[in-house]
């Protein structure tokens, strides 16, 4: 046996769990901290939540639209491993914003809604009850609202387009602790042209290449972008089908796995999106079927072009996530409309899971169905163990229970793919030892055991870049397989894994990364390492 198979119709097709049935808030954005913590917030500006904030707290606050003084909680932090959660307190709305997480663990998230469009808030990790946001009023140069971050090799990070923004800038910390913008704004007119009669250019996707570029894709068009330069240096072929894929129009997209066993080609992955005019539609009382295709375009072709392929079911407003073993899952959305207000029908609660190395029409594998739809304002992200985090979902412009088709959404649940069943545990490796600590190009070594192990060549070492989860984009989320050396015996289940720290701060940013060791396609749990 080389490989065994923890996604085909085996009877073994991942397992939902509740696991509260409101967190108080609408989980509108996610990130997962290095000490297995979950940040989570919604948006200040819909009226109080249905949580408290603690002490008798209160935010003040003048310019909001709705409540000047609201003693609840828009933001909650959320421990993995006792499953709790307790309140944060965030000042100005954080409404349609957006992250990347420092070389140093501190999260920072930008921009926002009316007085928040201009701030950045940072939250450093920590494991009592006392952190919290830290908010710094007019520290970007612009608004930022439906924008895209992504960490730099430098540690910087860089904040692109939002609504009505064709420009980008950079965030950094300087040596006193403060944040700020580095400079003005810099235009970057391929926002401009990507922006339509419905925008369906926000929340541009963004990746940082392995050459140093980013790749950046809105609404059907995609380019290399040479930021240092500022200079767009390649433009590939519009997507097929003429679909729009950004927000309103929601598809997803993903860098796929970075393997340093082989000679580096990277590749991007997008699904789902809305038909075009599917905005416009709404407003007359149509929902249009969403898009069922995805198409993978790998960058360095001579003559790139869309490969396409159809998913079992369309889907507009699904995230995307790289899971440990190659596979990626599509989770959350609709079939029908687009994102927005009362905007989409026919929610999609059935996962896919997604092979990229099986033969064309035998990729995709259909999962149970969620019992709760998960639609506009939702949001999933990798965690730790494994297992998905799901939650969100709010639809309208303030907390509805009631009286409508899709209500607000305040529960947490869990997405536990095929390879977390109990049928695998005989092959799956747990580490028991490995460094804190990986420098680039640097061997290091790790200890894992497995009750059955099979053979070294079904061995690899990943590293997993927590992302950002809003609006169907998981910003900065990237793998890369580590170059091995060796896999030898220690004892009759464990063995010691020789492996080499990533070749270049391009190929991975500096940082926090979750290490997996997988055998056979079953992934241990993850152990956090720094990347330096």
């Amino acid at each position: 046996m080389s490989q065994i198979s923890s996604s085909n119709s085996d009877g073994h097709q991942g397992e939902w769990r509740l696991l509260h049935e409101s967190i108080g808030i609408s989980a509108m954005h996610m990130q997962l901290l290095k000490n297995n913590k979950v940040v989570m917030f919604d948006r200040t500006d819909f009226g109080p939540s249905n949580l408290s904030l603690p002490g008798r707290r209160c935010r003040y606050d003048p310019n909001d639209t709705v409540l000047t003084k609201d003693c609840t909680a828009h933001s909650i932090l959320y421990d993995i491993r006792t499953n709790t959660f307790r309140p944060l307190m965030v000042q100005t709305d954080t409404w349609c914003s957006s992250g990347a997480v420092l070389p140093d663990g501190t999260l920072v998230q930008t921009g926002g809604y009316n007085d928040g469009d201009h701030v950045v808030r940072t939250l450093a990790p920590c494991n009592g009850e006392n952190c919290d946001w830290v908010e710094f009023p007019r520290a970007l140069s612009e608004r930022r609202w439906y924008a895209s971050n992504q960490i730099l090799p430098d540690g910087r990070i860089i904040i692109i387009g939002g609504r009505a923004q064709f420009n980008y800038e950079f965030y950094h910390r300087n040596s006193q602790g403060s944040s700020s913008s580095s400079h003005k704004a810099v235009w970057l007119n391929f926002l401009r042209e990507t922006r339509d009669d419905d925008e369906n250019n926000l929340y541009p996707f963004v990746h940082l290449l392995p050459d140093g570029n980013l790749f950046i894709f809105a609404n059907t068009r995609s380019v290399v972008f040479d930021y240092k330069q500022n200079r767009i240096i390649r433009e590939f072929p519009a997507i097929n089908g003429g679909d729009p894929r950004n927000y309103p129009s929601s598809g997803s997209l993903v860098l796929l796995p970075i393997d340093e066993n082989h000679p580096i080609e990277p590749e991007i992955m997008l699904c789902g999106g809305a038909s075009r005019n599917a905005f416009q539609l709404v407003k007359k009382g149509t929902f249009s079927r969403a898009a069922s295709t995805c198409g993978r375009l790998k960058i360095t072709d001579e003559q790139p072009s869309w490969k396409m392929e159809n998913m079992p079911m369309p889907r507009v407003m699904s995230d995307m996530l790289l899971l440990p073993n190659d596979d990626i899952i599509i989770i959350n959305g609709a079939s029908s409309g687009t994102a927005g207000w009362e905007s989409a029908r026919n929610p999609v609660t059935r996962p896919l899971i997604y092979n990229p190395h099986r033969e064309l029409k035998k990729r995709f594998s259909v999962m149970p169905a969620s019992p709760r739809p998960r639609l506009y304002h939702s949001a999933a992200i990798l965690l730790t163990d494994g297992r998905i985090l799901v939650g969100g979902s709010n639809p309208h412009i303030y907390y509805n229970f009631s009286g409508v088709d899709y209500p607000t959404d305040l529960s947490l649940e869990s997405f536990s793919p095929p390879y977390l069943a109990s049928v695998y545990d005989q092959y799956r490796p747990r580490i028991i030892e490995t460094d804190e600590v990986v420098h680039y190009t640097q061997s290091f070594s790790l200890r894992f055991t497995v009750p059955r192990f099979l053979k070294m060549s079904v061995v690899s070492v990943r590293l997993i870049l927590p992302s950002f989860t809003t609006h169907s984009f998981s910003m900065n989320q990237r793998m890369v397989v580590l170059k091995r050396i060796r896999v030898s015996r220690v004892t009759s289940n464990t063995y010691r894994v020789a492996a080499n720290g990533p070749s270049t701060r391009e190929i991975a940013p500096p940082g926090y990364y979750l290490l997996f060791v997988v055998h056979s396609g079953i992934p241990s749990s993850g152990m956090w390492i720094k990347l330096q």
